[in-house]
């Protein structure tokens, strides 16, 4: 075979490869001799078959001489074998290609083990820039997590500081969308990389791998329209759904920039409506939460005395107890990297200082109401003790009446009247589909599918996160004139609550 076919051959074993044990496995036949390629360090990183493995040691002296660039090549004889060694490469520590046969290798053979030779080096230099590649994109991902993280946490500030000076266009917008796309796990890298701008960011938003559901990608996008009036990232977003029949996605209404949490809720909730949807395309426009429509004043002032005792726990807890009112337990675990143990624990000391059962749904739903009234940070009132009005007070005033009112207008429609009777079935069998199908005398696939079908109607996410599982808890407990029947309860003497039980916070 001519040089030029076996350098042919050589390019071709590369490109299919990529490999220098399999570069080696070709090179050695041809030249009459075993192979081995020396790494910067001094190891063997591949060989042939019957390379005298031991030799490396006795040739340790010439290794170091030319890994430190002292030396280009090298020739040595040991025992019955010649030995030659080439270094490749300009940047110290340099690898080796040593070659051992019975008799010193031909010109020709000479000339294609270091072509051979070369060939390693640029794959090697390859594979160094693909973990840098690599190692970029995985800091780049939990930077993008870390900003986002500020952001639901209602800290623009900070997330600015993440950023170390090169904003992403994102934090400086003053409102935001956040899209929610589901897709298979595999292809959250692909489409973050695919999308990727030279910053680490993406253009106007952010691609964020939701760690607590694999099949998750937030995508918080400002509001700045192009000249042609639609949102860049959310076309592309849009488009991928259109292509890909496993996809959806929940787009939320715009926020300011600060209230990216209450987006995110939102994103969720159109998604669910999504993905029972044949467009798979969700807009939110279900009515905001009962949070934002009671009394201001009078509805924190009852949240501050619910949550007092939380004052004595560590900050920790709260902040675990607060994503598992709302996440399933497993969620929160991946969320935070600790283990299901850990967010139990925490959370049981939650329901010890509360003194309530936080695995009863009204329960839960009462404390997120607290907790989302309060904000991130639990301050104590600074104002003095004031006496905090019973919930039932709060939702018994007109706003809360009227939203529960128009909530749950679409399940009384007599042709959606089976659902109303699922979903406050379901509600009372304490969101078990199993219990709820058998007092209802359904399958429990009749009950899910029930429950997908009231998600499309009222908007909310009812199957996979809470948010919107406790809004229609409260709209039930106005509707069912329980807030109306709530009872005086406990009082310690500067006038809080002294404990609350399961049945206090049902009622």
């Amino acid at each position: 075979m001519e040089r030029g076919e076996y350098l042919d051959e050589l390019l071709r074993v590369v490109r299919r490869h990529g490999d220098p044990g399999e570069v080696l496995r070709w090179l050695g036949p041809r030249i009459g001799a075993e192979a081995a390629w020396v790494g910067c360090r001094g190891a063997v990183q591949a060989a042939t078959a019957e390379f005298p493995g031991e030799l490396v040691g006795t040739l340790r002296e010439q290794l170091e001489r030319l890994a430190d660039g002292r030396l280009a090549a090298a020739m040595a004889r040991v025992g019955e074998l010649e030995v030659h060694l080439e270094a490749f490469g300009v940047r110290e520590p340099r690898p080796v290609l040593v070659t051992v046969s019975a008799s010193a290798l031909s010109r020709e053979a000479a000339a294609l083990a270091s072509q051979a030779g070369g060939l390693l080096e640029l794959l090697g230099k390859a594979s160094v820039a693909d973990d840098s590649s690599r190692e970029y994109e995985q800091k780049a991902r939990q930077l993008r997590f870390a900003v986002l993280t500020a952001l639901l946490a209602g800290d623009v500030t900070m997330a600015r500081r993440m950023t170390t000076g090169d904003v992403p266009p994102l934090l400086d917008a003053e409102r935001v969308r956040v899209h929610v796309l589901h897709c298979p796990p595999a292809d959250r890298d692909r489409l973050a990389r695919t999308y990727l701008d030279a910053s680490g960011y993406h253009g106007p938003g952010l691609m964020v791998h939701c760690p607590a559901f694999k099949e998750h990608l937030i995508c918080p996008i400002a509001e700045d329209v192009e000249p042609a009036g639609r949102f860049q990232r959310g076309e592309v977003l849009r488009r991928l759904v259109r292509e890909n029949p496993g996809y959806a996605v929940g787009v939320s209404r715009p926020h300011p920039l600060a209230a990216t949490a209450d987006a995110y809720g939102e994103a969720l909730n159109a998604l669910a409506v999504a993905r029972n949807s044949q467009e798979r395309l969700g807009v939110y426009r279900g009515q905001p939460s009962l949070v934002h429509l009671l009394p201001r004043r009078a509805a924190v002032t009852w949240a501050r005395a619910f949550l007092e005792p939380l004052h004595a726990v560590p900050k920790p807890t709260v902040d675990i107890t607060r994503l598992a009112v709302t996440f399933p337990r497993s969620a929160v675990a991946r969320l935070l990297q600790i283990s299901r143990t850990t967010v139990a624990v925490h959370c049981r000391r939650a329901e010890e200082a509360l003194g309530l059962d936080l695995g009863d749904v009204r329960t839960r739903a009462t404390l997120d109401l607290a907790l989302s009234l309060m904000g991130p940070q639990l301050d104590p009132d600074e104002t003095g003790r004031q006496a905090a009005p019973p919930l039932g007070e709060l939702l018994r005033t007109a706003p809360a009446t009227a939203w529960a009112e128009s909530f749950l207008r679409p399940l009384h429609e007599t042709r959606h009247r089976n659902l109303h009777l699922t979903v406050e079935t379901w509600i009372d069998a304490n969101t078990d589909a199993q219990r709820t199908a058998a007092r209802l005398g359904l399958s429990r696939n009749t009950v899910r599918a029930h429950l997908r079908a009231a998600e499309l109607l009222l908007n909310r996410d009812l199957l996979t996160t809470a948010s919107g599982v406790h809004d229609l808890v409260h709209a039930l407990r106005v509707a069912d004139g329980v807030a109306a029947g709530h009872r005086a309860h406990p009082t310690d003497e500067s006038g809080h609550r002294a404990r609350w039980s399961p049945a206090d916070v049902a009622s």
